[in-house]
């Protein structure tokens, strides 16, 4: 097979038995339900762009093995042309979502792919996995299939340290081994994108008892969505049922969030990557790299949604009735050091053994995922909080699109206008404001940001362990040594 189109996909999800739940009740369809169908058109919308003629050679690689078009988020980059082209297709799809799917099908191809490249360090653990490894991705990649993924286990404590205790019955956990695979039971948190998905993949930044050499909460595994015991249970969704005027985002960008419950379910050995080893799965994202090729993704998603909040707060300063310039300063410059750190990474991957070399820039990455994260919140907030009274009064007519059709029409648009701009156009620009800013759309993507790499001090820690101190610290001692 080859890249799918947004049919494809769509068709892919219907064959599928997925147990997903919604406010208290089972989905039929999740490409038809009110609060999901939307998202399915937006990931849709993203397949479809490998068969627009135009955007084929932008989209689409040639699979060295098959011969077939495979998407571009599915290459091993060996050389730095290989790694523009992959990140120049990644900020394609982030600017068709404005940066507000962070999850969209490519994060996880980007990881498969890393590790497929590095499937002898998945061999350490048993030779077996190695070849796992290997065949999935190119099933993966054949398939151009969706994942989702989830890698926090759910807890009921907490020790004085602040570690994880990963308890029997609520963490994910192996409880038995059998000739067809294991069987794992418990849940897990966050999968983003679970009932828009064709598979989960099941794997830990880390194991919180690091005391242990072995441990059943160790694993790394993908399964199909429709596994007999796997359940999704969704969050509320954000997507309203309201028009494109009333809820821009909301109504064309749920990906929606799951808690996952295993109930005793089984993954074939095909399927097992990791398995028991602690050191093995806590090394695994340092070592295959897979951190800074998802640190790719998220840079172009990081760089779309910049540039639309951007974009709309320099809108909303062209209002007659605004002042938030002054919580813009400095902002357009810093949206462009997002791209220029962007394309200083391409620069430096030179050679065939680009996909390895990759992570020796982590902490560049690390450094500008933080410096992303800032700047979104200034720029949905700050501006926000330096907007006078009439922007929520525009934005905060719930029934603002049928309004505009009702008795007080005429009154609307004499009064909301402005020399520059319609009552409607006005009216829609600050409805799409409040849902970057107000709306629970909104706030789901602040919290998104703030917390898409583990908790901010975790971040800080990590970036602070990897940063070469000790050069810097040298340069310090050879200063004072010179007398």
């Amino acid at each position: 097979m080859a890249a799918r189109t947004g049919a494809e996909y769509i068709k892919g999800l219907q064959a599928q038995d997925h147990e997903v739940w919604l406010r208290g009740e089972r989905v039929k369809d999740v490409t038809t339900h009110p609060g999901l169908a939307n998202g399915v058109r937006a990931i849709a919308s993203l397949y479809d762009q490998q068969h627009d003629p135009k955007l084929r050679d932008e989209m689409t690689y040639v699979s060295l093995t098959s011969g077939e078009r495979l998407g571009l988020s599915f290459i091993i980059p060996r050389t730095q042309d290989e790694l523009q082209r992959r990140g120049a297709m990644m900020l394609r799809w982030a600017r068709t979502t404005c940066g507000m799917m962070g999850r969209s099908p490519d994060f996880m191809n980007v990881t498969f792919a890393a590790w497929a490249a590095a499937s002898s360090y998945f061999g350490r653990g048993r030779p077996q996995f190695a070849e796992n490894i290997k065949r999935y991705y190119e099933y993966l990649s054949e398939n151009d299939l969706t994942l989702t993924h989830s890698l926090i286990n759910l807890q009921r404590s907490r020790t004085l340290t602040g570690v994880f205790n990963l308890q029997e019955g609520t963490a994910l956990q192996v409880v038995r081994e059998t000739d067809a695979g294991i069987v794992v039971h418990g849940a897990r948190i966050l999968a983003t994108l679970g009932p828009l998905a064709d598979e989960i993949a099941v794997y830990s930044p880390r194991v919180a008892r690091h005391t242990e050499t072995h441990s059943p909460f160790a694993l790394n595994f993908a399964i199909p969505c429709s596994t007999p015991g796997l359940r999704f249970l969704c969050r509320e969704s954000f997507d309203l049922g309201r028009s494109h005027f009333e809820h821009p985002l909301g109504s064309r960008f749920e990906e929606m969030d799951c808690v996952v419950f295993f109930d005793n379910v089984l993954v074939p050995w095909e399927r097992v990557f990791l398995l028991g080893d602690v050191d093995l799965l806590n090394g695994t994202a340092t070592t295959t790299n897979s951190m800074t090729h998802t640190a790719h993704q998220g840079a172009a998603k990081n760089i779309a949604k910049c540039e639309f909040v951007l974009g709309l707060a320099l809108l909303m300063t062209e209002d007659p009735g605004q002042r938030a310039a002054a919580a813009l300063r400095g902002a357009p410059w810093r949206v462009d050091a997002l791209h220029r750190a962007d394309e200083g990474l391409h620069a430096r991957r030179r050679g065939r053994r680009a996909a390895r070399r990759v992570g020796r820039h982590v902490s560049g990455r690390a450094a500008g995922r933080e410096h992303a994260q800032s700047l979104h919140d200034r720029l949905s907030r700050g501006w926000w909080r330096s907007c006078s009274s009439s922007a929520p009064a525009a934005s905060c007519s719930r029934r603002a699109e049928a309004d505009f059709s009702g008795p007080l029409a005429s009154h609307i648009e004499q009064y909301l206008a402005t020399d520059t701009a319609t009552a409607r156009d006005r009216v829609k620009l600050f409805r799409l404001a409040w849902d970057v800013a107000g709306s629970a759309f909104g706030s789901r993507q602040v919290l998104y940001e703030r917390f898409f790499a583990s908790d901010p001090l975790t971040r800080a820690r990590a970036l602070s362990a990897i940063y070469p101190k000790d050069e810097t610290m040298e340069r310090v001692r050879e200063f004072l040594a010179d007398e």
